[in-house]
């Protein structure tokens, strides 16, 4: 067997596109002969730093976002339900302590990246499928409790969320994703002969696979699916 291509996965929990987009690749990680690495970053830092707008802040793209994602979600089978204000929700409250939080649950785990998914997927289905919260403490409390953490581990990430060194890791993914040239997200970087290829959204799977050298078979790969 072929050594496994590194797909590098930067996302936001404040995106609903990067949330189709991982759970398509983690259904897709033992399908294909790839190693996927989770780089969690913070997407306002992406939008500044490439000067871009949120589709939020074009009306007709927001209007168009709203009738996409309900399609998407059927198509992509993840339960997306937008939350009542989606503009308070992006571009009010905002997903930094929310993302300092997952960097901090992937700063801790150790051999491994199940945790990290895990909280992920719950941050994501909190903001995007329950219309709740994801902006305090004990937010995430609940989202890591239901992804499988610890009460010690909860109390351990929470504390170390707010240190200088998580905010410089976090800032760190977010520099190094903006020189692989992202404006947005979710973006996979496909590492192909020493060349990092950049896909951006969650619709590029097709050509993704194109490029690695493996075959699409749809957004649910049959039972490999994850279990939302």
């Amino acid at each position: 067997m072929t050594s496994k291509k590194v797909v590098e996965l930067f996302y936001d929990v404040v995106s609903p596109y990067s949330w189709l987009g991982f759970e398509v690749i983690c259904r897709y990680r033992k399908v294909w002969n790839i190693d996927l690495k989770f780089r969690p970053a913070f997407l306002g830092g992406i939008m500044h730093g490439a000067g871009n707008k949120p589709p939020g802040l074009v009306p007709n793209k927001f209007s168009y976002m709203t009738k996409d994602l309900h399609r998407a979600s059927k198509y992509f089978d993840v339960p997306l339900h937008p939350p009542t204000d989606p503009f308070e929700v992006m571009f009010k409250k905002g997903t930094l302590s929310a993302m300092r939080f997952v960097t901090a649950v992937q700063h801790m785990e150790q051999g491994g990246d199940k945790q990290v998914e895990q909280v992920s997927r719950e941050l994501w289905r909190r903001i995007w499928s329950e219309d709740k919260d994801a902006t305090k403490p004990e937010s995430f409390s609940e989202a890591a409790k239901k992804a499988g953490l610890s009460d010690s581990e909860i109390e351990k990430a929470l504390k170390l969320c707010t240190s200088q060194e998580i905010k410089d890791k976090l800032k760190h993914s977010t520099e190094e994703a903006l020189k692989y040239g992202a404006f947005g997200f979710p973006m996979l970087i496909c590492h192909i002969d020493g060349k990092p290829e950049m896909f951006f959204g969650s619709d590029r799977f097709e050509l993704m696979a194109n490029c690695i050298g493996e075959k699409w078979l749809g957004p649910n790969p049959g039972s490999s699916a994850s279990k939302l």
